[in-house]
């Protein structure tokens, strides 16, 4: 596994390196647990997937999943991908493992792998990727299984395309603290005009959870808009900017881009 790393670090240039060593991270992360049969259960939503699923331009930290049917087993899943992951001589250890709460989450820390491939110059430096799981996930989400190939082949469960744009809106309505990978992800959306209208039985049950009032199928523009005027712009696109394959794609990241997609798309489109 670290011949591939490197090859890839070798085949890489820039920040982008780091990026495409996450990601193949991720993918091993994301196979150990098929392997486990954790996706009988869980269902893998978030932006990861919009990158494994769909092939947004865009990089991802975390691997997310909402756990869709029963048999949560959250330690014995991640004592599987550690127990993989040093198979195949990387240097795997789990911390700040938290499973008390409706939404569990560790992560997987890869010491000193940052140093052997030359991408840092300190030992100390650690890689990790986080593994969250909502135990307690919206009611609505349809599900899918896919098989997809990015550095490793893999047959995951997931949200749908309706469900995931769903997912979010409710992260760019409702995140505290914005994220410019949030409004990349949803202008990414909102250019596909093959992409279906949020679920909204799954997007207003986020709402609920959340305290937030619910949308329907003409107004969730109008609430997106809102959010829209009370953004500080250069702060997302300085968030989003490091995790883009083109850096300059950051400029995407507009209220007048947003604007001009929401009016594009038809209301009440399927």
């Amino acid at each position: 596994m670290k011949d591939d790393l490197r090859r890839l670090v070798a085949s890489s240039s820039g920040p982008q390196a780091r990026n495409r060593v996450r990601e193949y991270l991720q993918a091993l992360i994301l196979a150990a647990l098929q392997r486990a049969g954790a996706f009988v259960a869980l269902a893998f939503q978030g932006g990861t997937a919009l990158r494994f699923l769909y092939g947004i331009p865009r990089y991802s930290e975390d691997l997310d999943f909402a756990l869709e049917r029963p048999g949560d087993d959250f330690r014995n899943w991640l004592a599987r991908v550690e127990a993989d992951l040093r198979r195949g001589t990387l240097p795997a250890e789990l911390a700040r493992v938290h499973d008390h709460k409706a939404v569990k989450s560790a992560f997987v820390r890869f010491p000193g792998l940052l140093y052997d491939l030359g991408l840092s110059a300190r030992p100390t430096e650690l890689l990790a990727v986080r593994v969250e799981v909502d135990t307690r996930p919206p009611a609505g989400a349809r599900l899918e299984t896919s098989v997809v190939r990015r550095h490793v082949a893999l047959r995951v469960q997931h949200h749908d395309r309706a469900s995931l744009l769903a997912g979010k809106l409710h992260a760019v309505l409702c995140r505290p603290y914005p994220k410019g990978r949030d409004w990349y992800d949803l202008a990414w959306y909102l250019a596909d005009p093959t992409w279906p209208e949020p679920n909204l039985a799954l997007l207003d049950d986020a709402l609920r959870q959340t305290g937030a009032r619910p949308v329907t199928a003409t107004n969730w523009r109008t609430a997106v808009r809102r959010r829209i005027d009370a953004l500080d712009w250069g702060a997302l696109q300085r968030d989003v900017r490091p995790f883009l394959e083109r850096a300059e794609d950051a400029e995407l990241v507009t209220p007048e881009t947003l604007r001009q997609l929401l009016r594009s798309r038809r209301v009440g489109r399927r």
